[in-house]
């Protein structure tokens, strides 16, 4: 409850301290690609509960001819990587944190599709609310495996404090400037996770 409420403050706090550029963003997504300048889509929060998590759109609709979305890497523009880069696109979720869909620190919440594909260990990873940031978040990002987040994540549920959350959040800031282990090698961000053989 303590969490909780240092949450909905902060991320209060955050949403009006950054309004001005979370406006300026707005119209500058509108701008680059269009409507809808949010990104809404469906993930598994606290208890596997499912929610609607909000980003700023960071990629141009794009499809083939058989009307399939084509790859991540020919649908982000200049303007979308810069935005990833910067994590400003991740500013609306600050919405997500204010409802209770998420706390600001917490592992990042995944896709829905994931769940059924987690063994016992890293299921556990849910039994907290997803974060903005997290521990996996300042230790790699999408540089590292799956299996490493996923440690992390669970090392992180284990040993969740204020001290923690504390330091993640200054790794953070830190993370965001040097804008490090943004995406995977190969990927523009990460390669989809098809499950873990040893369980």
């Amino acid at each position: 409850m303590i969490k909780r409420s240092v949450d909905f403050i902060l991320s209060l706090i955050a949403l009006i301290v950054f309004s001005p550029i979370i406006v300026i963003v707005y119209f500058k997504v509108k701008s680059n690609l269009g409507s809808p300048v949010l990104f809404s889509q469906n993930r598994p929060g606290k208890d596997g509960k499912v929610f609607k998590m909000f980003k700023f759109r960071s990629m141009r609709d794009a499809c083939d001819s058989e009307g399939n979305s084509l790859p991540d890497d020919e649908r982000l523009t200049p303007f979308g990587e810069k935005l990833r880069s910067s994590s400003i696109d991740e500013l609306p979720g600050l919405w997500n944190v204010l409802k209770g869909d998420m706390s600001l620190v917490g592992p990042r919440p995944l896709l829905v599709e994931y769940l059924p594909l987690y063994n016992d260990t890293q299921a556990k990873r849910h039994n907290v609310r997803p974060g903005i940031t997290g521990w996996a978040q300042v230790n790699g990002r999408n540089a590292i495996s799956w299996e490493d987040k996923f440690d992390l994540d669970v090392w992180y549920v284990d040993n969740a404090s204020f001290l923690l959350d504390f330091k993640i959040l200054v790794m953070t800031i830190k993370k965001v400037f040097i804008k490090e282990g943004v995406s995977a090698e190969g990927h523009v961000t990460i390669e989809r996770f098809k499950g873990t053989k040893v369980k």
